[in-house]
């Protein structure tokens, strides 16, 4: 069984490979965190570790949106992934004494948490559920879209402005006939 700790940022992936969890020795990398950079991050474990894709577990933290993609493709390839609460890491590195806080040293916290503390293997959600999530914050972005431009209306209905209710009208009507489609679509 080979522990990696990837921290996930927007831009890239810093890796560390815990080669020996006695003396603490790693062997650390920096890929693209973008989908075509995943094979070489792919390619790159199983040349350090020599070991098959099924005793590969790595472990990152939930970092927004940012570690979804690369979560999804590690657990697709048949890699088991731990996805932890940033504060849980936060807490064990503080009682590791690690000082400072970078990308790399953060990757090493996050191997050393998959070696000692053992966490819940994270399951992906059915392909259903991420989709209704999706379309259902989508809804929720045109709700507030929708009523800013109410308000927009109401101060542009103050000063008679025409030529602007007009605009902000299409808008309104526009944005609306999306908002209906995508609650069908939900319903």
């Amino acid at each position: 069984m080979a522990v990696i700790g990837i921290d996930v940022s927007k831009q890239k992936l810093d890796c560390a490979w815990l080669r020996d969890e006695a003396t603490g020795k790693v062997k650390t990398r920096v890929f693209g965190n973008r989908r075509q950079d995943f094979p070489h991050l792919l390619e790159w474990l199983e040349h350090q570790t020599g070991e098959p894709l099924d005793q590969l577990h790595v472990v990152m933290e939930a970092t927004g949106i940012y570690h979804e993609t690369l979560a999804y493709w590690l657990h697709a390839a048949g890699i088991q992934v731990y996805v932890l609460n940033p504060a849980q890491v936060r807490d064990f590195s503080r009682s590791l004494g690690v000082r400072g806080k970078t990308d790399k040293k953060d990757s090493v916290v996050l191997a050393r948490y998959g070696a000692t503390q053992r966490p819940d293997a994270w399951q992906p959600e059915p392909e259903e559920v991420r989709k209704l999530k999706a379309l259902a914050a989508r809804l929720d972005a045109l709700d507030k879209d929708i009523q800013r431009e109410r308000n927009r209306r109401e101060k542009a209905e103050f000063v008679m402005a025409t030529d602007i209710l007009r605009s902000i009208d299409d808008i309104l009507s526009a944005l609306t006939r999306e908002r209906d489609r995508l609650q069908r679509e939900i319903d």
